[in-house]
């Protein structure tokens, strides 16, 4: 008789869209105990919490600087295509005397035919190509004149655009500067944070996590794990707690969700 191999566990995978609700009838099954997996929780919010503290600390003062950054690298683009046109009118100069200077010798050359030509009506001809090419080079003359007061226009735009280059600059090391002040001062808190958040992460299943991060975006104190508020509310929304949930809050047996905002409720105890 063939012996059945053992069926191999297969993780179910982690729904995006998926709350705390969902995950209360797996919160159990773990190796770890409920009541030690919810003080895990707890803790990795206490952690976040007070990560969200040093991030509030800061302000405004990183989107500032983006904000900064994103609107000099803009200007310096505008200052870079606003070159390349100087340089390109410069080389329409270039190219306008060249064509002045073909137009010359042209004229010289008909002139020295004009000298031996005894046909009058290759005579007549020859002039009217000269005043052709003298009309060629006064409009190529018109020309230089019209792309010098052109450049002379976008210099000076050039010009103003990279003062309020300097003086944005100017400003993004100042932002920079108060930022790295702020960040310098609480880099050591925020280490020994991060090494509590990532040693709490470490303990909890994926699905659960993936639950966890999503509700902390979506609530505007970011917090997805609370307490019982005033002996009877939800920490998080404060509406009012049934007995009979708070005795299962109290337990730490069971994955409590409020039904009014969706957050885990632990036991006023941890803290």
């Amino acid at each position: 008789m063939a012996t059945k191999k053992p069926v191999k566990k297969v993780e179910a995978q982690i729904d995006q869209h998926e709350t705390f609700v969902s995950l209360q009838k797996n919160f159990a099954d773990s190796e770890m105990s409920v009541e030690e997996k919810l003080k895990t929780l707890y803790e990795l919010q206490k952690a976040d919490s007070e990560m969200d503290k040093i991030v509030l600390l800061r302000g405004e003062l990183p989107a500032e600087v983006e904000a900064l950054e994103n609107e000099i690298a803009d200007l310096k683009g505008r200052s870079a295509q606003l070159s390349a046109v100087i340089e390109q009118l410069n080389r329409n100069i270039a190219d306008a005397k060249l064509s002045i200077a073909e137009h010359e010798s042209t004229v010289e050359k008909y002139q020295r035919q004009l000298e031996t030509i005894t046909n009058s009506r290759e005579y007549d001809s020859l002039n009217k190509e000269i005043e052709n090419q003298e009309l060629l080079r006064q409009i190529d003359e018109k020309n230089i004149g019209d792309t010098r007061y052109e450049i002379a226009a976008r210099k000076d735009e050039l010009d103003a655009l990279k003062d309020h280059i300097t003086i944005r600059t100017e400003d993004l090391e100042a932002k920079k500067q108060e930022l790295s002040v702020i960040v310098e001062s609480t880099a050591k808190e925020e280490a020994v944070l991060k090494a509590r958040r990532d040693a709490c992460a470490e303990k909890i299943d994926a699905r659960t996590m993936s639950a966890y991060e999503r509700i902390r975006q979506s609530v505007h104190n970011h917090l997805a794990v609370v307490s019982v508020y005033g002996g009877n509310a939800c920490g998080g929304c404060f509406n009012t707690i049934t007995p009979q949930r708070l005795v299962e809050v109290a337990s730490n047996r069971k994955l409590i969700i409020c039904e009014h905002c969706g957050r885990i409720i632990i036991n006023p105890d941890f803290e």
